[in-house]
């Protein structure tokens, strides 16, 4: 039974713990700072709980003595120290973050480590990096890739038309910081809440809007290589006015804490979502323009006995997939390991990646048309 450090006690923690603990193949100790957190986490015999400061080097040093892994279901700020726990302890270390800086510090410790650095195992980036990379390999060249995700309320009652499903903190960042395209076969950063579309999926009506770090590290790996790149939120029309209202107009993201304050005490949490996920290519095939697309629709539903939301269900599926298909030897076991090193077949066929193709009853995945 392979050992887990687990960094983070909080909606995505408890779904990594339920999802690894109850496979029988893994033994998880769920670490945080918050004794009134820990002590909500699911109970079971390959689960123990261990109050711990991630800024604390030598207490991250004896937690992680004998890990195979450690995962960070942290907020992004504190990247910074697992991470360099985790290389020297030889750990392998996996993460959810979407901040692209947080990535670009676990890829340069992963110089030189004997040990594999695997960021941006959640959702966006993540499974939708997956998506679009086995979707440009079916192309002799690219024009264009364009990757859209929402997690959204399945009956928004506020003029935002939104709740809050995961953490506050990754929320707001992707709406502040610039974002990594290409436009025009050049390697750009656009700025984030603008270039709004609309985008029609299964007949319902959306918007979609340019927010930070989706994207992965895809504008490395394609760049050269297509026109244009490019990774936008979901919402509900009139969302991203909104935003932009508050976060730049009345100055609120200027104030992380404040906004942070703001949007937990003003949005209800929603155990009711659905995540929408789409992505379009376009390109040559044998000497024609062809398009391939990949659609889905992922619900709350019940797993282990337990209703979880279709943001816990995805995110923590991606980073419990990606540690099994390590443990398989399908990933690399050193330096630092981008999502397009995963294959999605190997994926999909994985005990966790498969909650992305299961039947809607059981809540999973509905495929779904988009235009």
């Amino acid at each position: 039974m392979r050992k887990i450090l687990l960094m983070g006690a909080g909606k995505i923690g408890e779904m990594i713990t339920v999802m690894l603990s109850q496979s029988g193949d893994y033994h998880v100790t769920v670490a945080d700072i918050s004794e009134t957190a820990l002590a909500a986490m699911p109970k079971g015999a390959n689960i123990e709980t261990l109050k711990l400061n991630a800024t604390d080097a030598d207490a991250m040093d004896a937690a992680l003595n004998g890990m195979f892994a450690v995962l960070s279901a942290c907020p992004f700020t504190m990247s910074k120290y697992i991470a360099p726990a985790a290389k020297r302890a030889g750990a392998h270390y996996f993460d959810l973050t979407e901040d692209v800086e947080s990535t670009r510090m676990v890829k340069e410790l992963a110089e030189g480590a004997d040990c594999a650095f695997v960021p941006q195992c959640g959702l966006a980036p993540g499974f939708i990096t997956i998506v679009a990379w086995h979707l440009t390999k079916k192309f002799d060249s690219l024009r264009n890739v364009h990757m859209r995700v929402g997690a959204l309320p399945q009956m928004p009652s506020n003029a935002m038309k939104y709740n809050l499903t995961w953490s506050t903190d990754g929320l707001i960042n992707e709406f502040l910081q610039p974002c990594e395209a290409i436009l025009g076969g050049e390697n750009v950063e656009v700025p984030p809440l603008e270039q709004l579309e609309t985008i029609t999926i299964d007949g319902a009506e959306y918007e979609a809007f340019n927010t930070s770090g989706g994207l992965g590290t895809l504008c490395e790996t394609l760049s050269g290589k297509v026109q244009n790149l490019n990774y936008r939120t979901i919402r509900y029309p009139g969302h991203r006015d909104i935003l932009k209202l508050l976060l730049q107009d009345m100055r609120l993201g200027e104030d992380f804490d404040l906004a942070k304050q703001i949007f937990e005490k003003a949005l209800p949490v929603t155990k009711q979502d659905v995540v929408l996920i789409f992505v379009n290519v376009t390109g040559e095939k044998n000497g024609q323009f062809m398009q391939e697309s990949y659609a889905h629709k992922v619900y709350a539903g019940d797993i282990a006995g337990g209703h979880h939301t279709g943001i816990q269900i995805t995110t923590a599926a991606g980073i419990c997939a990606m540690v099994d298909l390590m443990a398989d030897g399908k990933l690399p076991s050193k330096g630092f390991v981008k999502q397009e090193d995963c294959d999605f077949e190997d994926f999909i066929a994985n005990r966790f990646g498969s909650h992305y193709a299961k039947n809607n009853a059981e809540g999973g995945a509905q495929s779904i048309a988009a235009e």
